[in-house]
């Protein structure tokens, strides 16, 4: 089938504005109970991925004080490390750790901070440092902001997340050439303040989200819970203290079958709705979540690409303004289709259209 053709069939869907749909339950249960009730009634107790989803949850409980979410405390205590920016996968094998780091000395060394020589080192949370916040806002000015101002982890965390974006996360944010160049000429610090954390915390439904929005610092406690008035920080609380809680449905299935990627969109559209589209970071994160555990090495999406009017697609009618391709990944050429890889950061590729994979639909 000419592409040309095939795009006029396949656009002019309902696009998404949404990945997945919250419910506010109320009437009060453990965090257990309430753990099987949304089991039972919906998919699981809510994951929470960035601010934007903290402002969901703000909204769909109005008038209420707090509510269990989907996060806690894992009992055999080990320790992951994670990066504050969403989205950003923390790698064992992609770190700079200094001579004799991460010591964990004193086993509360949960923190970390950057040296001019841009090793890394592990640090208490009550120790204060100067910090590197990220900005990717529209409006930015700078991408990457040094605040001279000592202050601890998660307060810096606070104030990068209020006034730009998050902490600066991940190597490429870190060998970036005006990261780099900030450090190098920064005179005020032997050390910054990034976006390095560990903890305990896991979500109930086995999802690798590192947002955390905490108030200061959990306690002994271990299930948490958001507030749900001014910036809806999160609390530890004893699990089988009843509240009310948060539930979400998955808009989204991953679908553990390999078929060309046209085969694909006809089954996503006979079985459920459509091929998955990603229009920006929270669908990005939600196929992140889903690429990870494919059978195969890449997952269709439902990007297309005509070569007889030269452009890429979406086949829910989206325009393709947000953008993840790997470097060189992406061929405008015939015949070719959009894939997310499993492994890496799960950016996109383009695909020969006649290869099969896994693949995503909107459920």
């Amino acid at each position: 089938m000419q592409r040309s053709l095939f795009l006029l069939m396949v656009m002019g869907q309902c696009s998404f504005l949404a990945c997945h749909q919250y419910h506010f339950i109320e009437d009060k249960k453990t965090w257990h109970d309430a753990q099987k009730y949304c089991r039972e009634k919906y998919t699981e107790l809510a994951t929470v991925y960035d601010m934007e989803d903290v402002r969901r949850l703000q909204n769909a409980a109005k008038n209420q004080t707090e509510a269990w979410i989907g996060l806690r405390n894992a009992i055999d205590g080990n320790k992951t490390w994670h990066w504050s920016l969403p989205g950003v996968e923390f790698k064992e094998n992609e770190t700079n750790w200094g001579p004799e780091e991460p010591n964990d000395e004193g086993s509360n060394e949960n923190y970390g901070v950057i040296s001019k020589d841009r090793s890394w080192i592990d640090i208490s949370r009550t120790k204060k440092h100067p910090f590197m916040c990220y900005d990717d806002r529209p409006n930015a000015q700078e991408k990457f902001i040094l605040v001279k101002e000592d202050m601890y982890w998660t307060e810096a965390q606070e104030y990068c997340r209020q006034n730009h974006t998050d902490l600066v996360s991940g190597l490429k944010q870190l060998n970036d050439p005006k990261v780099i160049s900030l450090l190098e000429n920064a005179t005020e610090s032997c050390c910054w303040l990034f976006g390095l954390f560990r903890d305990t915390w896991r979500w109930s439904d086995g999802s690798q989200s590192s947002f955390r929005n905490w108030d200061h610092h959990p306690n002994r406690e271990d299930c948490a819970m958001t507030t749900l008035n001014g910036e809806s920080k999160w609390k530890s609380d004893n699990c089988s203290s009843p509240k009310p809680f948060f539930c979400y449905d998955e808009e989204v299935v991953l679908i553990k079958e390999n078929k060309t990627w046209e085969d694909a969109l006809y089954y996503c559209r006979e079985h459920h709705y459509d091929l998955v589209s990603i229009t920006g970071p929270d669908q990005q994160r939600m196929v992140q979540e889903r690429a990870k555990r494919a059978d195969s090495p890449f997952v269709w999406v439902g990007l297309g690409y005509t070569c007889t009017l030269d452009f890429w697609f979406w086949v829910t009618d989206e325009v393709v303004d947000y953008k993840n391709w790997a470097s060189g990944g992406k061929i405008d050429e015939c015949d070719m289709s959009g894939a997310v890889d499993r492994g890496g950061q799960q950016e996109w590729f383009s695909k020969n259209d006649s290869m099969e994979f896994n693949f995503i639909c909107w459920v």
